[in-house]
């Protein structure tokens, strides 16, 4: 995936510096809990003993999905396209959590079926208008993988070239719930069952048909079961905002920057890309714990310690978003709390 960008490591030796530097802030050790984990993988995803959460930019990728034909989704797809539209105009939640911490939005139309009015502010993958539909065919081809991959890629590298040192993910695709269950199975192996859940909607019925859609749409491509490569996996299940977010996640990396994932589907770009590139981990921070079932599950097989548990079940990067304000706060512990030494306050051990 992008074998092309290079994720450099983190100097030798960084992260003992980090931990002792922690360990000798007037606290005792460990007692900022998370704060501190998170301290530890800006300064790691930056390569920086005085790590910043910013500049920060929220690239929010919309695409959508040939699978809600079959029934998936409790929505039609032109509200992909309509949301984006409230994207450009400020009314979203996700750009109104911007808004607030002061966070730069690029909108990005990496796949929307629906024609979308010139915009300046709007950047365009014009790659396809849409995948097709997954539970009869491949969503996309390699070549449409590649150009997806690329053009989140491309967006994070711009974004570290501006200065940025913290990229968020968010997404908008009517369906995408369903695609990131099927990138989770067939690359994790994970269950249908419980990775299947209501998305944007669904009620128990709907997720019924919903989990037998999906399992005749994984058959198509692993009738004995098994599982896929990410790059085969997202070709034959994945969304283009989806494979864009992955590409993100690689170049963001490749960038030096922190690259902080949202939720659900976030989650399942980001599972892709660490199963490819599994060198980015430690670029990579999760902002939270969704409240779509099959969440937990991925964070479980990534090793995930998310930051957040809200019950949100929104994307759009509003996860991350609200997860910033921590990042800040265990940047500036790490860069500006005093030592024992420097206060003059005596040690456990003195």
């Amino acid at each position: 995936m992008l074998s092309d960008l290079v994720i450099p490591a983190a100097a030798e030796g960084l992260s003992d510096r980090i931990q002792a530097a922690l360990d000798a802030k007037t606290k005792p050790q460990g007692s900022l809990g998370a704060i501190e984990a998170a301290a530890l993988r800006m300064a790691l995803a930056q390569d920086d003993e005085r790590p910043s959460a910013d500049p920060a930019r929220l690239l929010l990728f919309a695409g959508d999905h040939g699978i809600v034909a079959e029934g998936v989704s409790a929505w039609p797809s032109e509200v992909t396209a309509q949301m984006v539209m409230n994207f450009l105009a400020g009314g979203a939640a996700s750009t109104v959590f911007a808004r607030t911490n002061g966070v730069e939005v690029v909108v990005a139309d990496a796949g929307v079926a629906s024609d979308l009015p010139e915009d300046p502010a709007l950047r365009r993958a014009n790659i396809a208008k849409g995948t097709k539909n997954s539970a009869q065919e491949d969503a996309m081809s390699a070549e449409q993988l590649s150009a997806a991959l690329r053009f989140g890629a491309d967006l994070a590298a711009e974004a570290a070239d501006a200065g940025v040192r913290t990229i968020l993910l968010g997404e908008m695709g009517i369906g995408n719930s369903a695609a990131a269950a099927l990138v989770a199975h067939t690359i994790e192996g994970i269950d249908l069952g419980p990775l299947t859940g209501p998305g944007a909607g669904l009620d128990a019925p709907g997720v019924d048909r919903k989990r037998e859609i999906l399992a005749r749409a994984a058959a198509r491509r692993l009738p004995d079961g098994g599982k896929l490569a990410p790059l085969d996996a997202l070709a034959a299940y994945g969304g283009y905002e989806i494979a864009s977010m992955a590409g993100a996640v690689i170049g963001g990396a490749a960038g030096g920057c922190a690259v902080v994932v949202d939720g659900y589907i976030s989650t399942a770009a980001a599972l892709a890309a660490l199963r490819a590139r599994p060198e980015a981990a430690e670029h990579v921070i999760f902002a939270h714990r969704s409240h779509e079932p099959g969440h937990r599950l991925m964070l479980e097989a990534l090793e995930a310690r998310p930051l957040l548990d809200l019950d949100l079940r929104l994307g759009e990067g509003t996860g991350a978003l609200l997860a910033l304000p921590l990042l800040r706060a265990a940047c500036d512990m790490l860069r500006d709390m005093a030592t024992f030494e420097s206060a003059g306050v005596s040690d456990k051990d003195a």
